[in-house]
């Protein structure tokens, strides 16, 4: 019998992230009290003018297919939003709104990459970004990039990196899982490479208002007219907006790709949700003061998480920058024993630390950083107490 499953679904990994957030929640479902650092997602409600103009939209009769790249006045909405935010000119045409960023993301690999080519993933990476690539048909080429420049890779580091098969670099900034911040000149160095070498950068911007220490992060494909030919810019509502159900993201590219990519989107999937097509319009043509105001509340809680980290021994955090996650470096404590059993890796840990404290939190292995663990700060300041808490006497006691 031939094979029933294509060759290519067995490079995927499955995702360890919806893995242990579904045993957290089965966990909670049957009376027991986790907390779990485990969810990719901020904790607030959508604000309520853009539920609202959803609901205007279903009572206008706005349910009805659109353009496969989505709404003319949405993608004029999102160049006005790269203009202000950005300083980058796109034209309606070179917009494409899909069914979130994680999609985004599959359609410019989809449409870039040959079988073979070779794309630079900074590790640590967010965890979508090999499996993606290998189901184009890429090769993952990984560079590893230092807890003591906040896991940032250098120009000089990225140029050992290249090689004749080089195709594209995933360029992810503020970063997931790290928090990383590349600032304006990092950025221009990094892309003096890139142009040199000519290589594609999918840059991955979805946290880009997630940052703090007064930290700004800068769009590559702003340093230069080449560089902008070279990138495809993917972000989308789910972060900024509290949007993560609502699956809209975009992305931005150079006219050829950004039909290649319509053209493939059209026979894959048509449009994304119509109803939150117009809801996306109104979250970006809406003032910013809940952005602000959700920021803040992300920033006193990354304070809070960092402060408590650093009261637990054998553990260290590298501070981030942006996004909501921090990792916890646990490497240090590889060899001591939870019930007899030598904790030597992140899956272990993370599964002894969510039976005895009935923590969750993401194994670094998923990220290509085996020595730490993934906390994400989306909940409440209480829960972030009860939480390290629990994580320090679990430390405390392992022999």
């Amino acid at each position: 019998m031939k094979n029933r499953v294509a060759q290519r679904m067995t490079t995927l990994s499955p995702s360890l992230t919806l893995a242990i957030s579904a045993k957290a929640k089965a966990m909670k479902q049957a009376g027991e009290s986790v907390v779990s650092f485990s969810v990719g997602e901020p904790d607030f409600n959508t604000p309520e003018h853009i539920i609202s103009a959803a609901k205007a939209a279903l009572d206008a009769g706005h349910t009805k297919y659109t353009p496969s790249s989505g709404l003319l006045p949405l993608r004029k909405a999102i160049c006005e939003k790269f203009e202000k935010d950005n300083g980058l000119t796109y034209e309606p045409s070179q917009i494409i709104v899909s069914n979130g960023a994680k999609h985004s993301i599959f359609n410019a690999c989809y449409a870039i990459l040959d079988e073979g080519d070779e794309v630079i993933i900074p590790e640590p990476y967010w965890l979508t970004y090999p499996e993606v690539v290998k189901v184009c048909g890429g090769v993952p080429k990984y560079l590893s990039c230092k807890k003591e420049n906040k896991y940032k890779f250098s120009a000089e580091e990225l140029k050992a990196a290249i090689t004749p098969k080089t195709k594209m670099l995933i360029f992810n900034s503020p970063s997931n899982p790290t928090g990383a911040v590349y600032n304006e000149e990092e950025v221009r160095a990094i892309a003096k490479v890139c142009e040199e070498a000519e290589i594609f950068v999918l840059a991955d911007e979805i946290y880009e208002k997630l940052c703090y220490n007064g930290v700004k992060p800068f769009s590559i494909a702003k340093v230069s007219e080449k560089m902008k030919d070279l990138t495809i810019t993917v972000n989308g509502v789910s972060k900024t907006y509290a949007m993560t159900g609502w699956r809209i993201g975009y992305l931005a590219a150079p006219k050829d790709i950004a039909k290649a990519i319509d053209s493939f989107q059209s026979h894959a999937t048509s449009n994304a949700s119509s109803i939150s097509q117009y809801a996306t319009i109104e979250a970006l043509n809406a003032p910013e003061e809940e952005i602000a105001a959700m920021v803040n509340v992300f920033d006193a809680r990354r304070a809070k998480l960092l402060k408590l980290i650093a009261e637990i021994d054998g553990v260290q955090a590298v501070e981030p920058d942006g996004a909501f996650y921090v990792m916890l470096v646990i490497g240090g404590l590889y060899g001591k024993s939870y019930m007899g059993k030598p904790l030597t890796n992140s899956i272990e840990f993370a599964d002894a630390l969510l039976e005895a404290e009935k923590v969750a939190t993401v194994p670094g292995v998923s990220f290509g950083a085996d020595d730490c663990l993934r906390l994400s700060y989306s909940l409440s300041e209480a829960d972030i107490e009860t939480g390290l808490a629990r994580i320090k006497k679990f430390v405390s006691e392992l022999v």
